[in-house]
């Protein structure tokens, strides 16, 4: 939009210079000419007449001269030209674009969700919210960034977030719940803007500092979501599980079935394996759902999909079998010391430090900003930083830095000085993932990916994400539109690239689900695949 304004002031600015420099022309030109002495006041106001066509004649009995006559003749051409080719040509469509480019300040939607306001964290929610088909709006308070998601077609307005008036726009009074996600102090004003517009409105906030997420309640707020500690708990989780053969972060569906995600690291007994050759579907009795290669998510690997060091596999079985398992994705080489490097600590830096050392694992702290619990200052895109904290000697680096391209960086850096070293990353915005991974990263969670779940679950329905925190998704949801069909009907693999794991059905959970299976009404499925897999399961089954 500044562009347009921009446009419109450096035309005005070509018109008045135009006409400031004909007053000085002319009023030279009747004294050299004409011999006419007048003040620079009355040939600017010649001008004016001339080039606006408004009239003028007061001097024309002193025009005797062919120069004079051809200076006036090319001010009336120049006017001409002004008002019928400069004005429907220029300027008029820059004010219809101008005004184009107002963003919306309203809505009509109801039974909705209001979210303020918009971040790269928001698509993943927007995605689950698009997926159960539930409408929503963001508001922001960037007019630009308005304009953009209203011209690709997502629904934005404009305001003061913690304005009532704003949030009357959004008709957050006829909202199934508003979604707050801007910092922790503007969340307190909207929680509290948004309590006296009614007392009825779902609020939850999403919160970056545990010590306010009392503050929050009491605002008003129904839900406190705290996704930054998620991720860094999540994150610690993962490097305790790559210096141990125990089996952990796993999701107990029952006594006898076991959903979790196996990291394969380098010189372990599966890699180079397919996953027919390693045995794990046919002799250990394990369900593969599906495995990442390099950071793309394959719902039933092939034949062709060989397992290397940066492969995830996504698995359900007995706890027994998936335990040993796990011992066959650890390194067969001779095991590194048990100690962490945890690159930035934010808050999720230190949620990834608390839960190391509630593991008794050793961590050295890397930050910028000196503060209790740093034990280097420094970058940790700077060599001589990474080898005083050891990276030579450790085990695992988790990289919690609030900044993508720092942290590919980072793990370029590392891996050229570290190549055996495991790097388990943060990452802010799902589409970096990939990079991620080409940069040599055996780990990735997005904050993106946590908070949309974190949100969805307790914004849809008869929907429960049961794994924020992870890679996959594991969802526990009703299934309408499938009821009284198979699953090998249904083929919601080839059509989802999503797995039905088990079904509750009364206080029995069935896990033994072959193509046979016949959903019934009241059952309740619960489904795994990467976040795209699941929204389209949930797009087609709800």
């Amino acid at each position: 939009m500044n562009y347009w304004w921009r446009r419109i002031a450096l035309s005005l600015v070509a018109v008045f210079a135009l006409v400031f420099v004909y007053a000085g022309i002319y009023q030279a030109g009747m004294a050299a000419f004409e011999g006419v002495n007048m003040s620079y006041f009355e040939a600017l106001q010649f001008v004016i007449e001339a080039l606006t066509t408004a009239g003028f004649g007061g001097d024309s009995a002193d025009w005797q001269s062919a120069p004079t006559n051809l200076m006036v003749i090319a001010m009336n051409l120049t006017g001409v030209l002004l008002v019928f080719l400069a004005l429907p040509l220029l300027v008029v469509p820059l004010f219809q674009q101008a005004l184009e480019d107002r963003p919306p300040e309203s809505t009509d939607l109801t039974d909705h969700v209001v979210i303020c306001s918009y971040t790269p964290r928001s698509d993943v929610l927007a995605e689950e919210l698009e997926a159960a088909n539930v409408p929503y709006v963001f508001i922001d308070d960037d007019p630009e960034l308005v304009v953009e998601l209203d011209r690709d077609g997502i629904d934005a307005i404009y305001g003061e977030l913690d304005q009532a008036e704003t949030l009357r726009a959004a008709n957050a009074t006829d909202a199934r719940a508003l979604v707050t996600d801007i910092d922790d102090e503007t969340n307190a004003m909207v929680i509290l803007t948004a309590r006296e517009l009614s007392s009825e409105l779902t609020i939850v906030s999403v919160v970056e500092d545990a010590d306010v997420a009392s503050y929050h309640r009491y605002a008003g707020a129904d839900e406190i979501v705290r996704p930054r500690r998620v991720l860094g708990q999540s994150l610690a989780t993962k490097a305790t599980t790559a210096v141990s053969t125990e089996l952990r972060d796993t999701i107990e569906l029952s006594e006898d079935f076991t959903v979790t995600e196996l990291l394969v690291q380098a010189h372990s007994d599966l890699v180079g394996q397919t996953i027919p050759e390693s045995g794990i579907r046919d002799r250990m009795g394990i369900t593969v759902i599906g495995a990442w290669f390099n950071g793309e998510f394959v719902p039933v690997p092939g034949p062709d999909d060989v397992i290397d060091d940066n492969t995830i596999l996504l698995v359900a079985g007995r706890r027994d079998d998936l335990t040993e398992l796990k011992s066959r994705t650890v390194s067969t080489l001779q095991r590194r010391p048990e100690r962490v490097v945890v690159g930035g600590y934010g808050v999720v830096g230190q949620a990834a430090v608390e839960t190391l050392a509630d593991e008794g694992i050793t961590t050295f702290t890397i930050d910028t900003v000196d503060a209790d619990g740093v034990d280097i200052v420094g970058s940790v895109t700077d060599e001589p930083v990474l080898e005083t904290a050891g990276v030579t000697d450790g085990r695992s680096v988790v990289l919690t830095l609030d900044d993508d391209a720092a942290s590919i960086y980072a793990t370029l850096v590392i891996k050229q000085i570290a190549p055996s070293i495991e790097i388990i990353v943060r990452a802010n915005e799902t589409e970096n993932i990939p990079k991620f991974y080409r940069a040599g990263a055996e780990y990735v969670l997005s904050l993106s990916t946590v908070t949309g779940r974190m949100l969805a679950s307790v914004l849809i329905e008869d929907e429960e994400v049961l794994t924020p925190e992870t890679q996959f998704e594991l969802v526990r949801t009703a299934a309408p539109e499938l009821v009284g069909r198979s699953l090998g009907d249904v083929d919601l693999r080839a059509r989802t690239g999503c797995t039905v794991v088990a079904a509750e059905r009364g206080d029995e959970l069935l896990t033994d689900l072959g193509p046979e299976f016949i959903i019934r009404e009241d059952d309740t499925l619960i489904v795994a695949g990467s976040d795209e897999a699941i929204n389209q399961f949930v797009a087609v089954a709800t």
